[in-house]
C-alpha cells in the first residue's frame, strides 16, 4: 500500500511539473485602477491557489477558537479538585445492614 500511494504521488507531481512546463507563457491580470501584473501562468495560478488555501484556513479560524474554548471551559469545570485525594468505595462504607460480599 505505501508503495501505491507513493507511485500516486509521484504521478501527481509529474503531472503538475508537466503543466508547469507546457504553461510558460506569459499572461497579464489586468488590476483595479489600471494596474497590470504579467508573469508566467503558472505562476499565476499558483499564487491563486496560495491566496484561496490562506483564506479558507483563515475562514475557519474563529470557529476553532471557539471550539477550543468551549473545550477547555469543559475541561476545567469538569476537572476535580488536585487538592482531594480519590476516595474509593468500599462495602463497609454502606453501613452494617450491607449485605457482605459473596464470590469474586
Amino acid at each position: 500500500m505505501r508503495v501505491f500511494v507513493w507511485l500516486l504521488r509521484a504521478f501527481l507531481f509529474f503531472a503538475l511539473f508537466a503543466f508547469a512546463l507546457n504553461n510558460r507563457d506569459a499572461v497579464i491580470v489586468h488590476w483595479f485602477f489600471g494596474v497590470d501584473w504579467s508573469a508566467p501562468l503558472v505562476i499565476v495560478v499558483l499564487v491563486a491557489f496560495g491566496i484561496g488555501c490562506a483564506c479558507g484556513v483563515l475562514a475557519m479560524v474563529p470557529g476553532r477558537w471557539r471550539r477550543h474554548a468551549s473545550a477547555s471551559q469543559r475541561q476545567t469545570q469538569a476537572a476535580p479538585p488536585a487538592a482531594h485525594a480519590p476516595t474509593t468505595v468500599v462495602p463497609s462504607d454502606f453501613g452494617p445492614d450491607y449485605p457482605p460480599r459473596v464470590g469474586l
